[in-house]
Order: C-alpha cells, then structure tokens, then sequence
C-alpha cells in the first residue's frame, strides 16, 4: 500500500502562489510610486535654423492607463520636468536662436498625453499637440504622435522612464522637423525689437 504524507507538498508548486502573493502585495504599497525625470536628446541637430526667438509655454500633461489600474505601481511625472525636457530639448537642437519662457519674436504652446497600454509589454503612447505664433496671431498647429516599447513588468523606475523618454524624444523629434519644414512660415515674422534705447 502506498501511503502519502498530507503535509508534504511539491515545493516547485508551493512557492509560486505564495511568491505570486507576496509580490501583488509589493506593487500595493502606498509609497510604491514611480517618479519620472526624463532628459531626452536629439538625435541630430536642426535640419534647418529659424533665426527668431522662441517662448515655449507648456500647458497641460495629462497621463492615461495602466497606471491608474488598481494594483498597478503608480506612476508620476511632474509637469515641471515636462516642461524643463522639452526646453532642453529644443535648445539643444538649435533650431531657434534663443528658447525660453519669457517674451520672443515667436511663441509654441505646448500640451501632452501620455498613455500607458498593457499588452504584453507596457507599451507608451506620447501625443504632443503644439500651437505656433507670435504674441497675437496664430501661424500654424501640430499633432505628432509616437510611442516606445517598454517591459512586461514595472518593478523599477527606470522600466518606466527609459520608454518615456524614448517616445518624448521621437515625438519632439517629429515636431521640430515639421516647424523646420515650414521655415518660411515663421521667417516673415519680424523679431522682437528690443525696447530699451
């Protein structure tokens, strides 16, 4: 007669659901946030130089998806990195003479979403949408879109981040080289005089 003890267990069978458990409850925690700070750079300099200054005024980030999922890590990107990437960027591709948040010959407002989609891996969806002028008329908007392939799971920031960044680089990319096509738009504009004597 065969006789089987009930309190052995096959441990290759008893360690998953435990470590399963024990990693939900990980994800769970209240201070288990992912914090991102993002310095994306471009991968070439302007195609072309539009000699005007440029005011970028970034308005609204809004973030979508899994992050808001219950038991899902947190996710949180503070609009002042937001904005602090995209003037880094844009100053770093040279394609205006001058980038900042004060007044210029020509200004962008600035919006995004980000959108997170799990599917296998997270995949990171950025929208930008970008309004060009001058201080009081309207030249032209953009929409760019472009996305990056992230992990299956999110245990670390960096899981996060490196994606983020990836799509925010691809899709400032796209913007700029648009404005840069439409140089001749932006060159009738005459610049700022300086007021002072």
């Amino acid at each position: 007669m065969h006789w089987t003890n009930p309190f052995h267990s096959d441990s290759r069978h008893a360690i998953g659901p435990w470590t399963y458990v024990l990693l939900l409850g990980l994800t769970t925690l209240p201070g288990c946030t992912h914090r991102i700070e993002v310095r994306p750079l471009p991968s070439h300099p302007a195609n072309t130089s539009i000699p005007r200054s440029l005011q970028v005024a970034v308005g609204g980030l809004t973030i979508q998806g899994a992050d808001h999922m219950p038991g899902i890590t947190l996710l949180e990107w503070p609009p002042r990195d937001f904005s602090q990437a995209v003037l880094h960027y844009i100053r770093q591709r040279g394609t205006f003479t001058a980038v900042s948040g004060d007044s210029a010959d020509l200004t962008m407002k600035l919006t995004a979403r980000l959108s997170m989609i799990s599917r296998g891996p997270y995949v990171y969806h950025i929208r930008l949408h970008a309004e060009m002028g001058t201080a009081t008329d309207p030249i032209k908007s953009y929409d760019v879109e472009r996305s990056a392939i992230g992990s299956s799971v999110r245990w670390v920031t960096a899981s996060d981040r490196d994606p983020i960044e990836t799509a925010l680089q691809l899709a400032l990319e796209d913007l700029l080289m648009n404005i840069e096509s439409d140089r001749s738009l932006y060159l009738g504009k005459e610049p700022v005089r300086d007021s002072k004597p």
